[in-house]
């Protein structure tokens, strides 16, 4: 997260890495927010994703950042089309399954849970790797678009009862219920 500015801070609510990521983007709907400005904001993502392979954020280059931020809108259109009971562009299958192709992050026991030679690379391998495991699976049915009108971020909705809403109850369900209550109060004051 970045202390300059709070728009930027990644929010980690979608209950699948690929959704986090689908997430740097925010606000698809209206005017969007670029959480992956430069290469060292993917870094820092993929270390607060918890998917660096050495203490703090990985190297990144330029590359990797443009080749991250087009996995990123692939798996997005990929969980939408699935969302929606459509078939996917083959161009997003493609590139989503090269880039689950390519090493992932290796699970160690010790101080450092993952390992890796091209750490950047091998997180955004297993972010992919999650995509087509979420689109190929019985999950897909859960993912969900959050329903606040300002929100547009996809979440696994892992409730008991499958009725959530919001994206988060702190985040986007805490609003629409204030609102709600706003909006009943100045209806019951002008009756």
């Amino acid at each position: 997260m970045t202390d300059r500015d709070p728009v930027l801070a990644f929010p980690f609510l979608g209950g699948r890495p690929c959704l986090d990521f689908v997430a740097t983007l925010g606000r698809r709907h209206a005017d969007p927010v670029e959480r992956l400005p430069d290469p060292a904001a993917l870094g820092r993502w993929i270390e607060e994703a918890g998917l660096a392979a050495e203490t703090g954020p990985p190297q990144v280059t330029a590359r990797d950042l443009t080749d991250a931020r087009g996995l990123r809108e692939a798996v997005h259109r990929l969980v939408r089309a699935a969302m929606d009971g459509r078939e996917p562009d083959p161009a997003d299958v493609t590139r989503v399954n090269e880039a689950a192709a390519r090493p992932d992050l290796a699970p160690q026991l010790g101080p450092r849970p993952w390992t890796a030679r091209q750490p950047a690379r091998a997180a955004l391998a297993t972010v992919a790797r999650d995509a087509v495991l979420l689109v190929r699976g019985p999950l897909v049915e859960r993912v969900k678009k959050c329903e606040s009108p300002d929100c547009s971020l996809l979440f696994l909705d892992d409730s008991q009862a499958r009725r959530r809403r919001w994206c988060s109850m702190d985040r986007c369900g805490n609003h629409a219920k204030v609102a709600g209550y706003r909006s009943r109060g100045r209806a019951a004051s002008n009756r």
